[in-house]
Parts: C-alpha cells; structure tokens; sequence
C-alpha cells in the first residue's frame, strides 16, 4: 500500500533489472539509501526510457510514493517513482569506485577525493569530527571562553624558521602561522582572560610519514591569572571529553559504519612527569639520556604504560627539559620547564603548560634559546605593559580523530590532504 508523495535526488549507486518488467535504481546521498521500484504497468513506460542503461554515478532526482509495507533491503527509503529528472551524467569510466567493489589504495583515494567522499565510511569521518568540534566548542563556550580570530599570516615565525612556509607578502616576506599561540598571548594582554581559537596552521615539514600533514586543523585555548600548568590541563581533559560524549550521543550510525566502539574517557587523566618518564621508558627497554627529550617509539611506550599501569589511554607528560621546548614556556626547576604534552593511543596530541609572562625572563630566554631577541619585539615588548601569569595548549583535531577511529593514516582525516607532496585537488 502506497503512502505520501516525498522527493529524493541523489547519485546512482546502482540500477538492477529483472527481466523486462521490472527496474531497481539504488540511490546513494550521504549515508541514506533510496531505492526506487519500476514496475512495467504501475509507472510510465518514458520513465523506463529515461532511465535505461543510466551509469553509476549520474545523479537524478525522483518524486513518488513511499513504499509502506516492505522496505527494500539495503535501502532506507523504498519509492514508487511518477516523475524522474536527470541532472547530470556520469562517464562511464570511474576512476574510483564509490560502491568499494573495486577498492583502492590511498593515492588513487585522495587524487580522486570527492569520489571517495560519497563513500559512507568517508563520510562518516568527518560527521563525527563535526560533532567532536561542536562539542568541544560548546564546553568552552559555556564556561566563559570567547573565541577569537587570530592571523594566519604573520610577519616572523615562533619556533623554527625551517618548518615556516615563507609567502611573498606586497614588497615584503610573510609567513604562514605554524600556531596561533602567540596572538593568543597578546590577545590574552589584551584582557581576555579566556579564549580560544579554531583554525587552520601550517608546518613545512619535508615528512612523509602517516602521523604528518602540512595544512591541519588546531583547536587552541589560552587561559589568564593560572596557577600552574594544571590548571590547563584541567581545561584540555574536560574538553576533550565533552566532544568525545558528544560523538558518543551524536555519531552512533556513523561508529557503527566505521567499526568503532567508542567510549567516554574519564577525566582526570593521569600525568607523568619527567625525569620519572626516562625510568619508565628504561624499565620497558628504552634508554633516554637524563635532559634530552623522548621520541615517537618513546610515545607508544608510554601510551602502552599508562593504558596498563593507569587505565588511560589518554596521558599527560609533563616537565620536559627546556632544552627540547620553545623560548615561552616558563621554566620549573632546571632544566624542567612547566611544558605538557597530551599523548593518545601512542601519539602526541598537543602541546601546552605555563607561559612565561616575565618581560625581562622571556627576552632572556630567546637569548639562551639563539634567537635575535630584536626579530620577536613585536611580541615580547608588549610584555612590559603588564601580563598575568597564563598559559595554554593547541589540540591537533585531524590527530585527534585519527587515533580515535583507528584510522591509518592522519590524511583520512583531513578533507583534503595537504602534504610535501600534494597541493591537489
């Protein structure tokens, strides 16, 4: 029995005839399914001669009956059609299959990106990035942080001028943003005491590896008048979870497409501080020389302990040596700085802690640090005017997502993937 008239359009998945008298056309928009039904004697013959040998992938668009009491299988609406428009043909040679009867490597993947995209378990990746935004967001926005826009473009570079992407700027050299800290800082002289900011970063590293991409996405929070580094920490692990619990209520469909079962972590998360990390790391088989920093092998094992020993699989390392932080960070006791990374299933998430809000200790800082303290004027002079003590973290969210859905390669995350080799599409 035949219901109410509805209209659906949508890209064909796949057109399936059974004999001569009988049409199925699946269509596919985002993760719903339309089948429509075309039977000889119950729709107009033109409707059969307009959709007769019709590739995969036109899309068309189609008005008719809901089919009320049998859903076809597969599909998550079943329509008798009366009308039928075809917007635009598809060749009929694919670069990419968006069924996944043909699948293909991550290259072809990501050279064919929006093909790939109106595959549901691509599309499911980025809903629920959508959702762990909004929710993070919605935490913040709720206790008081305001978000603000800081530059992208910029006319010195914060950390290391080799991972800079230099852009010729009118007459001048510029350089794209390889964090937001900084303005957020100054934002924070300016007499926000919480902020936040929600934007893309830039990092000329020449790797290639699974865990790096040039373009990402970075949520990062500044806060005034702390008391110490854990008081960001405090913020960052709230955070997280509000986003994740979000997913969680949000993003079930979307977790079941992928595989994934997630939960809601609980806060606090633990924190590991050095010089205790290097006896952890010895104790598992890695040696650390005392006052140096750790690397990415050393941040599996340490995720690995803290998911063993702890019951996390978030943790936070604190206290790293001055000599492996930037010139801002505010020093502990030697050679300790209140410096926190947050690690997740074996991968640093961001990074943040205390800043050093003492005009006269952070131009000596970028002395010790062989920096030209006359090139970063334009941020520390404004120090003299007054600065409380703050401090701050960037959480990378492609990073993020990768590791929470277990996904290969932190390009899946992003929508379009730039690395050192790929500027296209």
């Amino acid at each position: 029995m035949a219901e109410e008239i509805v209209r659906v359009g949508g890209w064909v998945a796949e057109v399936h005839d059974v004999g001569r008298r009988l049409r199925f056309i699946l269509l596919r928009r985002g993760e719903e399914r339309y089948q429509l039904t075309l039977k000889r004697g119950v729709v107009a013959e033109d409707l059969f001669r307009l959709t007769e040998d019709l590739p995969q992938e036109s899309v068309i668009e189609a008005e008719g009956r809901i089919v009320s009491e049998k859903v076809a299988r597969g599909a998550d609406l079943e329509i008798v059609p009366e009308r039928i428009v075809v917007h635009s043909l598809a060749d009929r040679k694919l670069p990419l299959d968006p069924n996944w009867k043909v699948k293909a490597l991550l290259p072809t993947r990501l050279d064919n990106r929006p093909l790939d995209l109106r595959r549901p378990e691509v599309q499911a990746i980025f809903r629920i990035t959508a959702s762990l935004v909004r929710g993070m967001t919605d935490w913040l926005d709720e206790r008081g942080f305001v978000r603000l826009f800081t530059p992208a473009i910029i006319g010195g570079y914060s950390e290391s001028g080799a991972e800079t992407f230099r852009v010729r700027y009118f007459d001048q050299t510029a350089y794209l943003r390889q964090d937001p800290q900084l303005h957020r800082q100054l934002a924070i002289i300016g007499g926000f005491d919480k902020l936040y900011d929600l934007g893309t970063n830039w990092r000329a590293e020449p790797s290639h590896t699974t865990r790096h991409i040039t373009e990402f996405r970075s949520i990062a929070v500044e806060m005034a008048f702390i008391r110490d580094e854990r008081d960001v920490m405090r913020v960052e692990e709230e955070m997280i979870r509000a986003g994740i619990e979000r997913v969680v209520e949000e993003r079930q469909r979307e977790l079941e497409i992928l595989g994934v079962d997630l939960t809601v972590p609980r806060t606090p998360f633990p924190e590991l501080r050095f010089p205790e990390v290097y006896d952890i790391l010895k104790s598992r088989g890695k040696d650390i020389p005392y006052g140096e920093d750790y690397d990415t092998e050393s941040e599996r094992i340490i995720c690995s302990y803290a998911r063993e020993e702890l019951g996390s699989e978030f943790v936070f390392v604190n206290r790293f040596p001055f000599s492996a932080k930037p010139f801002y960070v505010m020093k502990a006791d030697p050679p300790w700085a209140r410096s926190v990374d947050l690690l997740y299933r074996g991968l640093e998430l961001s990074s943040g802690g205390q800043r050093e809000h003492r005009h006269e200790v952070l131009v000596s800082q970028l002395v010790e640090k062989g920096m030209n303290p006359k090139s970063m004027e334009w941020f520390t002079k404004f120090f003299r005017y007054g600065a409380p003590p703050h401090g701050g973290f960037a959480l990378g969210i492609e990073r993020l997502i990768t590791q929470m859905l277990g996904l290969g390669n932190i390009r899946e995350a992003a929508l379009f993937p730039r690395d050192p080799s790929r500027v296209l599409p």
